[in-house]
């Protein structure tokens, strides 16, 4: 359960703390005070990908943290185990995400103080929390999401799950056997290039770095007779005659000595400056040394010669670098093994094909005949629900489409697909009389918005999520439907935390927590602020939404009247045992 939402500095959001509870939060106001804003922030802070364009302009950065109570949650092994894979300990129950969001669009996402990937957060967020929006009533017109709510409700996403894996595997196998059946005369010549190819590169016997080597003697030998001369003239030049430097500083060198005997603290002068002398030898040494290693070898430079064209054309053939061709090298080995091995190879894969098969198959079969089974429950609790909503008195139904069950259990199992054989649709007859039909043909963006809900309530007692957020739900909706919508989702609060967006106010009324979202100017700049309604402040609120501002003291009592009237209606579904 959301127990605080802090925000601070999202788009025209300084600073705002909001605090949640159990049951149905409201937030009401006026368009563009920030109700959205709020819950734009809360997907940040739940692995929403994130924006620069979001930070507050003048402000280096935003910050959102969202604060849960996973109490109730210990039994749910897929959460405890994501917690535990990235070393997240839970703090008195708690988990605490945040997310900083910098003007420069860098992010940090943390959960408990220790920062994990933004991916992560979205995967720990999905968990806790669903946002449905706009988009998301859109989301219910395609075939996936409606199979995915199927099986949700079917209780079956672990066979489907498991199904998906075996798919997978039977897929990677057969794609492997039909790499391993090549013709025989196509297997053969590919043997026989392998092994060329492995033997050509074995014979060059490279090593990693002697092409560079080669280079730099290649360079010395081409120009061996100029780097003797520069190298004796340098000896000459520092040492030839008693003109020479290396004589001056000798030279030099005896006469500091003499003055420091004479001046002791000039003595260091003549240590400093027989480093230097030391230096000059050494150089000269060196420099002579080398000029005598220095010899042109014609021989030995058309070996060199004859070894780069050999790197040459194998850098053509198999790689850019040294490194690149013993790596085609070592897979080309792996591959002539595996062709070498491949009769046996292939048919221990066609037993392992053969079981995956059967496998497939079975999962498939159980998996459409559980979803066969849930429909029926779903169409029975979905056509209950929308007349609740006042969708009508028509009907809903889930259509089933499946490939003919011809064909063995490899073919069977190839047209399987990770969710199963099912491609299914979920049809309206909004009344009686009327013929099934397609949500996209039948369904207003109101009726939309209500069918979604209609699902939510008949999954609730499968979903796991416990804390859900509709964003504007009441789109398209009038108040004559308002009040079955509010009842639903008050319904709906009873087995999760719900967090609702309205601008109607008989949808409010039914909230156990109301906050009033409005902008205010400080200091030149418009700002959201939150306000916990009770009370009167509350009373004022849902009358100013029923008859505008000013409220007037008729349309208080109307918002009176409405509040009372829902209070005891709410008494009534608790008594009847369909509030709890």
């Amino acid at each position: 359960m959301l127990l605080q939402l802090t925000i601070r500095n999202i788009a025209i959001i300084r600073e705002v703390q909001l605090e949640f509870g159990p049951g149905l939060t409201a937030l009401t106001g006026e368009t563009g005070a920030g109700k959205s804003i709020l819950i734009d922030a809360l997907g940040l802070v739940l692995g929403a990908r994130a924006s620069s364009d979001l930070v507050r302009s003048g402000t280096p950065r935003a910050w959102v943290e969202a604060i849960f109570d996973l109490t109730g949650l210990e039994q749910a092994t897929d959460l405890q185990a994501m917690l535990s894979a990235h070393g997240i300990d839970l703090e008195d129950g708690q988990l605490i995400l945040s997310r900083e969001i910098q003007a420069n669009g860098r992010s940090v996402a943390r959960v408990n103080g220790q920062a994990i990937p933004a991916s992560v957060l979205a995967v720990l967020g999905a968990r806790l929390v669903d946002i449905h929006g706009q988009s998301d009533h859109l989301s219910l017109l395609r075939a996936d999401r409606q199979l995915e709510l199927l099986d949700r409700f079917a209780g079956v996403l672990p066979l489907r799950n498991e199904l998906a894996r075996l798919v997978r595997e039977f897929r990677a196998v057969r794609r492997e056997l039909e790499q391993l059946r090549m013709r025989t005369r196509e297997r053969e010549h590919r043997r026989d290039l392998l092994r060329y190819q492995v033997d050509e590169i074995a014979r060059a016997r490279l090593r990693v770095g002697e092409e560079e080597e080669l280079v730099a003697e290649r360079a010395r030998l081409q120009n061996a007779e100029r780097l003797a001369s520069l190298a004796t003239e340098v000896a000459s030049s520092l040492d030839g005659d008693e003109f020479a430097p290396l004589d001056a500083l000798r030279r030099a060198v005896l006469r500091l000595e003499e003055l420091g005997r004479l001046d002791p603290e000039q003595r260091g002068l003549a240590e400093q400056l027989r480093e230097a002398l030391y230096t000059v030898e050494e150089v000269v040494r060196t420099v002579r040394t080398y000029a005598e290693s220095i010899e042109a070898d014609p021989d030995r430079l058309t070996v060199i010669e004859e070894r780069l064209d050999l790197l040459r054309r194998l850098k053509r053939k198999y790689g850019a670098t040294v490194e690149e061709i013993l790596a085609y090298a070592e897979e080309a080995q792996r591959e002539l093994a595996a062709l070498e091995t491949g009769e046996e190879t292939i048919a221990e894969l066609e037993r392992r094909a053969d079981e995956l098969a059967r496998a497939v198959v079975e999962h498939a079969r159980e998996l459409s005949a559980r979803r066969r089974a849930a429909a029926r429950a779903l169409e029975q609790a979905m056509s209950a629900a929308m007349r609740d909503l006042r969708l009508g008195q028509g009907a809903f139904a889930v259509a089933f489409e499946q490939p003919d069950e011809t064909g063995n259990e490899q073919e069977r199992a190839a047209v399987c697909g990770e969710t199963g054989w099912d491609r299914i649709e979920f049809l309206i007859a909004p009344n009686p009389g009327q013929e099934l039909r397609p949500l996209a043909r039948v369904a207003s963006g109101g009726e939309m918005a209500r069918l979604m809900l209609a699902l939510k309530s008949s999954l609730s007692e499968v979903d796991e999520t416990p804390t859900l957020v509709f964003d504007e739900v009441d789109v398209g909706i009038g108040s004559r439907s308002a009040h079955v919508v509010g009842e639903r989702l008050w319904q709906l609060s009873r087995a999760h935390q719900v967090i609702v967006i309205s601008h109607l106010p008989q949808i409010a009324a039914f909230a156990d927590r109301h906050y009033k979202i409005n902008k205010t100017v400080v200091n030149g700049q418009t700002e959201t602020a939150v306000h916990h309604l009770e009370g009167e402040a509350r009373l004022e609120e849902l009358a100013a939404m029923l008859d505008g501002i000013p409220v007037t003291p008729e349309s208080l009592a109307n918002a009176r009247a409405m509040v009372e009237r829902l209070e005891r209606r709410k008494l009534q579904l608790v008594g009847a045992g369909t509030g709890t």
